[in-house]
């Protein structure tokens, strides 16, 4: 008497598709969100660092040779206005696109996790094929060792009557 082996059914993927966070947000940026990020990601660098460092040596070192004429002498009023104005401007512009990268980093934050959860439900699916094919596994071990045994005692009772 041999047992039915039951398999779960398989499991249906009704979950909507992944989508990318990245392309969904560029989608929606303004132009001034657009700017910001550029500005940020410009004033951010080493390129720039390295050019405004290099524009105002160049600008100290005219100023204080006279080389041209003294537009701005020691101790270098409208350069500190320029860099003032700089500051005053680039800051807000950085803090808006650091609020933008809080606000997109809690998106991808969100879909990581709506990820997590179709994962799980597929790999507690994959579990549950696995554990029934355990069990078929051994049923069908236990009929062949019933099989081996019957055919042992047909042999022997076979060899015992010739």
């Amino acid at each position: 008497m041999t047992q039915d082996l039951h398999f779960p059914t398989p499991f249906a993927h009704d979950h909507p598709p992944v989508i990318s966070v990245n392309e969904l947000e560029e989608e929606q940026l303004s132009f001034g969100q657009k700017a910001a990020d550029r500005i940020a990601s410009t004033v951010g660098s080493w390129r720039f660092i390295i050019t405004q460092s290099v524009l105002l040596t160049v600008w100290v070192i005219l100023n204080v040779t006279a080389y041209l004429q003294h537009w701005d002498p020691y101790p270098f009023i409208l350069m500190n206005l320029l860099l003032s104005t700089q500051a005053a401007y680039t800051a807000p512009m950085i803090m808006m696109s650091q609020n933008r990268q809080a606000i997109r980093d809690r998106l991808e934050a969100h879909n990581d996790y709506l990820i997590n959860q179709k994962a799980e439900a597929e790999i507690r699916a994959m579990m549950d094929h696995l554990v029934a094919q355990d069990q078929a596994l051994a049923e069908i071990y236990r009929h062949l060792r019933q099989l081996d045994a019957q055919l042992r005692n047909g042999a022997a009772s076979a060899g015992g009557q010739a």
